[in-house]
């Protein structure tokens, strides 16, 4: 796990050394253990690799600032955390043997042992164990090719001398991220944004239309584009190249995607053997590690899944240490569950109970951490268990990420379950769905219902079902007036008429409504202390096998989610947790938290900084927070959002002009 910094001076105007520190310094928690550099000037093809403060002493590299009088026209940066081969093998940028590829490179290639025989075969020759080399030796061999051969989370930049391209690539998910943007024929490319606004003439400018679809439906990260209007990251599952005499000509290509077409004929039960032994496979290969190894443990199935799975692949050889977010609400609290499992696997289990003063305390800390607003406290129960693991000695943790969205585990997905039956005909199940589904908590039949008719009713009846459901799509909080200046006009947004809703809807939810800005809290927060954080549930062949099974496999006929998942695991997770019925996860009271921070939410909405963000009605914010405080209106989650975008805006000094 690294931090990942490139500049290309394309205007002529040699690379500023000290603009290029700058940008790094933004991004040294993300490897504190090495510092590496590669200056180039690409029409002579002269390069200068040297280092920084935290440089291995064994390289004996020149520091950057030896080259402070040259000219170059190219400079890469990179932040080691050290994981597998701790030695100076692993240091970056790395050359090939040849010398035409540089490569920077965030992240982890897990099948790395399996990768580098077929390349040894083929006559490559290795000097080091690091999956960096292979990394490498694997883009020399087959180029873009080489991309659906890895398992793994990455994002790498290559610069090829002899075609003056730079190659840039994002991992099948987008676990690891990837900044870029083109400003004056200068480009630039980043593992934050933070460290592209150190380069002068970036703009600030905010994007409207992700503006309002984070403020309105709590969407980030997905797509191309971020909060601001000219930075841009790569979408997951691309790759882009970049010729350096022309980088606006660049284009993002798809390289992967899920295969909704595929379809499997097997048993319920052939299905739940094959989903265990992908997990118990990709959880081996997530345990690759030449440093300490631990677990984010909520108590649900997921992590508890996980860190059971740790324990039977390594036995009691394994020094298995659990960190987990308590509350002593008893509607959120997941105690006994963490402590279950903790017993289960006779983990070492750390526990950590945020305060709303101590979120106060390290909020402006949080949003810089985060770079973009996020849409709940929950990501500060992340951060602080982060934390937790920090204080512990722990470098790599592995968490649950992604399996909500791939196994049908939120609520809302019972509606699309229902939705399906609805419009396959299949009358009599969808009746005995719905009787048995509504059961469950958080749920009913009316409310089942509703949420089924929106994927159902035809295009003409979207206004009613707007009202149905009580949507507006710029409710009087919003400043519709600036929106429409800005040209964003959103229509409401419905299912597509296919007949299988459930699987449509685990799409959407994966590639755009939840997991990519999961991941994007997931980085921040674990790289804020230097840790990395992997994600066993999502790899190629699990998601590929997952979307491929009958809709009925993820939800039972009883309402039953991640059915087929908690089948493969009967045996290895304790009933209890396999059996539960209830979904919290690192949830936070935020209702009571905002009200105990009375004093500090109010002087957030009068300040000047709540002045300058255009995009609220102030005066309707003010209004329904006091209702919301007071008792008249049901909490809602868009109050935090109103509080981080404000906070945001003036941390970053944004431009809505």
């Amino acid at each position: 796990m690294c931090g990942i910094f490139g500049l290309w001076q394309g205007s002529g105007t040699p690379v500023a050394l000290a603009t290029v520190e700058r940008a790094m310094a933004t991004i040294r928690r993300r490897g504190p253990d090495d510092e590496g550099y590669l200056l180039a000037h690409i029409q002579t093809g002269c390069v200068r690799p040297c280092g920084g403060p935290d440089t291995d002493p064994r390289l004996d590299l020149p520091p950057l600032s030896t080259y402070a009088g040259e000219a170059f026209d190219l400079a890469l940066g990179f932040r080691r955390l050290s994981i597998l081969d701790l030695s100076p093998g692993g240091h970056q940028p790395m050359a090939s043997p040849d010398g035409r590829y540089w490569l920077i490179f965030n992240g982890e290639i897990y099948n790395y042992l399996e990768l580098k025989p077929e390349l040894e075969s083929l006559g490559y020759m290795f000097h080091s164990s690091s999956d960096t080399e292979v990394l490498l030796a694997a883009y020399t061999c087959w180029g873009p090719q080489a991309l659906n051969r890895l398992v793994g989370m990455f994002a790498f930049v290559i610069l090829d001398l002899q075609t003056r391209k730079l190659f840039l690539a994002r991992d099948f998910f987008g676990i690891k991220p990837l900044y870029y943007t083109c400003w004056q024929g200068s480009f630039a490319f980043a593992s934050e944004i933070k460290a592209l606004l150190e380069l002068p003439g970036v703009s600030r400018q905010v994007n409207a239309p992700r503006v309002y679809d984070y403020l309105r439906f709590r969407l980030t990260d997905h797509g191309g584009e971020t909060l601001l209007s000219e930075i841009r990251q790569l979408p997951a599952a691309h790759y882009l190249e970049v010729p350096l005499d022309n980088p606006s000509a660049a284009q993002p290509v798809r390289y992967w995607q899920i295969n909704l077409n595929h379809r499997l004929d097997l048993s319920f039960q052939e299905a739940a053997d094959h989903v265990r032994e992908l997990f118990l496979e990709n959880v081996k290969l997530h345990l690759r590690s030449d440093v300490p190894v631990g677990a984010a443990l909520s108590g649900g199935i997921d992590s508890s899944s996980i860190v059971m799975a740790m324990r039977y692949l390594q036995g009691q050889e394994l020094k298995l240490h659990t960190f987990s977010h308590i509350t002593h609400d008893p509607n959120l609290g997941e105690e006994r569950w963490v402590d279950l499992a903790g017993q289960a696997s006779a983990a070492a289990v750390y526990k950590v109970q945020p305060t709303p003063l101590e979120l106060t305390a390290d909020l402006d800390r949080l949003i810089y951490t985060q770079d973009e607003p996020f849409a709940s406290t929950s990501i500060y129960a992340q951060y602080r268990v982060f934390q937790l693991a920090r204080q512990a000695g722990i470098t790599v943790m592995l968490d649950g990420q992604g399996a909500d969205e791939l196994l049908a585990g939120y609520r809302p997905y019972l509606a699309g379950r229902l939705a399906s039956l609805l419009r396959q005909g299949s009358l009599d199940e969808a009746y005995r769905f719905l009787r048995l589904a509504s059961q469950w908590p958080d749920t009913g039949v009316r409310q089942l219902c509703l949420e089924a008719a929106q994927f159902l009713l035809p295009a003409s009846l979207h206004s009613l079902g707007r009202r149905l459901v009580r949507r507006r799509l710029f409710p009087a909080w919003l400043n519709a007036a600036w929106f429409n200046r800005q040209g964003v006009i959103k229509p409401f947004r419905w299912n597509q008429s296919q007949p299988e809703i459930l699987r449509e809807q685990l799409h959407r939810t994966f590639v755009e409504v939840s997991l990519p800005g999961l991941l994007r809290y997931e980085d921040r927060n674990s790289m804020a202390f230097s840790i990395e954080s992997r994600v066993p549930f999502l790899t190629p062949a699990l998601v590929n096998f997952i979307f491929a099974l009958p809709e009925a496999y993820l939800i039972a006929p009883d309402g039953t989610s991640k059915a087929i998942f908690r089948q493969a695991m009967r045996g290895l997770v304790p009933d209890a947790i396999l059996d539960r019925r209830d979904k919290i996860g690192f949830a936070t009271p935020e209702q009571e938290w905002l009200v105990v921070l009375r004093p500090w939410v109010e002087g957030v909405l009068q300040g000047e900084a709540a002045r300058n963000v255009p995009v609220l009605n102030l005066d309707v914010v003010k209004n329904e927070w006091q209702a919301v405080r007071d008792g008249r209106q049901p909490f809602d989650f868009r109050i935090w959002r109103w509080l981080n975008f404000i906070q945001w805006a003036n941390y970053y000094e944004i431009s809505f002009g």
